[in-house]
């Protein structure tokens, strides 16, 4: 039944909203504290430091626990984050309920996905995961780029008005349209930790970390990137946004189409990205029409790549999925951390435009990891 993953879709809209919604208004978060860009950028990195150092232990902690029950208290906490930052606290208020959410997003991703596949049939999972992981691209495509924009037009603030309103649908769809869902059989915590001795799922968690680094080394910066390596005011960023979200969209669904087919070729595919997009985003220049046809470009690659991750990792595990996933929300989370600090320090060492090549060096040790994987592969078989 596609109803619940829809569901669990529109509760993840909710928290990248949140999550990522505050890429647009790094450059004005900045100007109001007075601080640089780079230390902005931790209001990112804090968050996905959290979901890294604790996803895994809070997904195995409530794995028992009703997972109608676990979507409303992840929601309505990140409901809290958005409501708390619109009052433009002190910064490490602002930094505190942030992260705050970031301790179950990865619970509130492994769950929904849970829900998601449990109404439908083997065949469909990947494409059922899919329509889950859409609340991504659709965020890009509505919520982020409509949040910049309101701040463009009246003040930062008025970002986290719009991430709590959505958050505030999220959770009234999740309250009056999923039943009950209590946990008939509780997997015990031995039998799902023993994936952390399968060389392949190291090596799987690997790639998800060097490739999510690898984007997030220039897209954490998106914003401030367009701003001065490619002269766009704050308006123009949001259209960016914008361009970037409706071609992600269309990447997921095609993402889950292909990931039925074969898991690594498609992975293989969009991670093509971490090459191709910086060597044109250099070439492009000061030449906007040729901009926004690489960013165009962006959008569809990088879009699908944390439904990437999580179905490569989850194949490589598919006796503990919930765990594996938690672990691929984790990992990806502490990619980002990763890909937004090595941007930031680059970008106060050398400047914004150097940020694009960071994304080519962890896309080759991501494609390195895929290939160890492969080798893994050959041996066992």
């Amino acid at each position: 039944m596609k109803k619940y993953a829809y569901i669990g879709a529109l509760g993840f809209l909710a928290i990248i909203t949140t999550e990522f919604g505050i890429i647009g208004i790094l450059p004005q978060i900045a100007e109001h504290y007075q601080i640089g860009i780079d230390k902005a950028g931790y209001l990112l990195g804090a968050f996905a430091l959290a979901i890294a150092l604790t996803g895994p232990f809070m997904t195995l902690l409530l794995s028992g626990f009703d997972r109608k029950k676990v979507m409303l208290i992840a929601i309505f906490i990140f409901l809290l984050t958005g409501i708390i930052s619109s009052f433009l606290p002190p910064f490490w208020l602002l930094m505190l309920v942030r992260i705050l959410p970031a301790f179950l997003q990865p619970v509130y991703i492994a769950t929904a996905l849970s829900v998601a596949i449990s109404q439908g049939n083997k065949q469909n999972e990947n494409e059922l995961m899919s329509i889950v992981f859409s609340g991504v691209a659709i965020a890009m495509v509505t919520t982020v780029p409509f949040a910049t924009y309101i701040a463009s037009i009246f003040s930062w603030e008025y970002s986290f008005i719009v991430q709590a309103i959505i958050s505030v649908v999220a959770l009234l769809a999740i309250y009056f349209v999923l039943p009950a869902m209590p946990v008939r059989e509780k997997k015990s915590y031995g039998s799902q930790l023993k994936i952390l001795k399968k060389p392949m799922f190291i090596v799987s968690t690997s790639m998800n970390f060097f490739m999510i680094a690898a984007w997030f080394s220039t897209y954490s910066y998106f914003a401030d990137y367009l701003n001065k390596a490619k002269d766009m005011d704050g308006t123009m960023v949001s259209y960016m946004l914008f361009i970037f979200g409706i071609i992600g969209v269309f990447a997921n669904w095609v993402a889950g189409k292909l990931l039925n087919k074969n898991i690594t070729y498609t992975t293989v595919f969009f991670l093509s990205g971490t090459i191709i997009v910086p060597i044109l985003l250099h070439f492009s220049g000061g030449n906007t029409l040729a901009t926004i046809m690489v960013i165009a470009l962006w959008g569809f690659l990088y879009s699908p790549s944390f439904l990437n991750a999580s179905t490569y990792m989850i194949s490589s595990a598919p006796e503990a999925m919930e765990f594996a996933n938690s672990l691929a929300t984790s990992f990806g989370n502490l990619g980002v951390t990763l890909g937004t600090t090595v941007g930031g320090l680059i970008i106060v060492s050398k400047g914004v435009q150097f940020t694009p090549w960071i994304t080519v060096l962890f896309g080759v040790l991501a494609f390195l990891m895929i290939g160890l994987r492969s080798r893994l592969e050959k041996n066992s078989a």
